[in-house]
């Protein structure tokens, strides 16, 4: 059995989306003749932990440990609060950050370049190094971000000449929160030799769209495969449905995503109809901005909001699948454009209708649409997102509001695992 050696910072029990795309291709590579061998910190500070989800970690799965330094760690002394919002990705409007933010902000993306995990870089390499030589291991895959985790590849592909892997679960340079980090021009020139000196050493990058594969392939030659995320076949005992008319988000629900559009005519709706009024809840099921809370309460919806706020995964999947409706928004900007929510393939296998929001030509958009799994509106859309929420209403009234997708498989874990062995072999 071949032995691939996997560096990634996100492992259980750390919770978030971040972490379920590896320990699923952990959990089925060994169908393909893959030994996994997982390299990850000792003592990291998650800023989301789900216990539940360590009794998913394969039995056959190696897993290695090392000590990382955590800056995350010593701020919270000083700010909890902000500390763990900014490392979650929660970051406050530009306008409405306080002094602490903003400063933090700052040393984050000048001081620690790629990322705060950049000091576990050095003491990594030098434990990979004689674990790789002593046990023959000739394929290392990194997973970021953190993409400090690609430069540990780096230095191991150049003093090892190993097979390289860089794993893009996000964009680097382009990613949504990266403009937000008041970047000097000296960091962010780093930041962009930093990005082009991995995917240009690395022998194969691997992205989760097609429009992260169409960016980087303006800045390197090497090959890059598209795998994106996907389903796994929970064991989920099945519940009624909600008796309200349930509108559910689940996950992260950032400063930057706050959908006026949406609220907007959700408060429309409450006025115009009073059953809908008297029916309606909206559903928050994750870390949610303080922002977005505000402008809820600001347009009269905060009678009707259930906050529930973060879950354990299995308990995130029971809402998904009892939930009448499920939400996706993206940031209305030309840089999510690429971003495909690792929900959305699990919202896609629940046959609940996805009422999806985002800029116009979102990968995601197109994913939605050519699965049948729910509807996509852009921000100016707003008269048809009104219609489709209606009718979405009066079906639920008449009990036959669902979805029938089409062309899941190819997004089940297992498939996706396959095509990653191929890349393996």
């Amino acid at each position: 059995m071949k032995k691939v050696l996997i560096i990634t910072y996100y492992w259980p029990p750390a919770g978030g989306p971040g972490v379920q795309r590896w320990l699923k291709f952990v959990k089925y590579l060994p169908d393909f003749d893959i030994q996994p061998v997982v390299y990850i910190p000792e003592n990291p500070t998650y800023p989301i932990v789900d216990e539940g989800l360590v009794e998913e970690v394969s039995k056959k799965a190696i897993i290695l440990k090392n000590k990382i330094v955590e800056p995350y760690g010593l701020a919270s002394v000083f700010s909890k609060k902000n500390t763990k919002g900014i490392s979650s990705g929660i970051i406050p409007n530009q306008k409405k950050q306080t002094f602490s933010q903003k400063a933090m902000l700052w040393v984050r993306g000048n001081l620690f370049i790629p990322d705060a995990r950049v000091l576990w870089v050095k003491p990594s390499v030098k434990f990979l190094k004689e674990y790789i030589k002593e046990h023959n291991i000739d394929t290392i895959i990194t997973s970021g971000p953190p993409h400090s985790l690609h430069l540990i590849g780096l230095q191991l592909k150049e003093e090892l000449k190993v097979n390289w892997l860089a794993d893009f679960r996000d964009p680097w340079t382009t990613i949504g929160y990266h403009s937000a980090l008041k970047l000097s021009s000296y960091a962010d020139k780093k930041h962009k030799a930093l990005e082009s000196k991995v995917l240009n050493n690395a022998d194969t990058i691997i992205v989760t769209s097609k429009t992260t594969k169409a960016e980087f392939e303006k800045l390197t030659t090497k090959p890059i495969e598209v795998i994106t995320n996907g389903y796994d076949v929970e064991k989920v005992v099945t519940k009624s449905l909600d008796e309200k008319f349930t509108l559910a988000h689940i996950g992260s629900f950032l400063s930057d995503r706050n959908p006026k559009i949406l609220w907007e005519v959700l408060s429309e709706l409450i006025r115009e109809n009073d059953e809908f009024a008297q029916k309606f809840e909206l559903k928050l099921i994750g870390k949610v901005s303080q922002e977005i809370l505000d402008t809820i309460e600001r347009l009269g919806l905060k009678s009707h909001l259930n906050n529930l706020g973060y879950v354990s995964h299995a308990e995130a999947i029971q809402h998904q699948r009892k939930s009448q409706a499920l939400l996706l928004v993206e940031i209305d900007s030309e840089e999510t454009k690429s971003i495909i929510p690792g929900k959305v393939f699990e919202y896609m296998v629940s046959e609940r209708p996805i009422v999806a929001i985002g800029p116009k030509d979102s990968d995601f958009a197109e994913l939605i649409v050519s699965t049948n799994t729910g509807s996509f509106f852009t921000y100016s859309e707003k008269e048809r997102l009104k219609s489709t929420l209606l009718s979405h209403f009066e079906k639920y009234l008449q009990k036959e509001l669902k979805v029938y997708p089409v062309g899941l498989q190819q997004y089940s874990r297992k498939s996706l695992t396959q095509k990653l062995s191929l890349l393996l072999k």
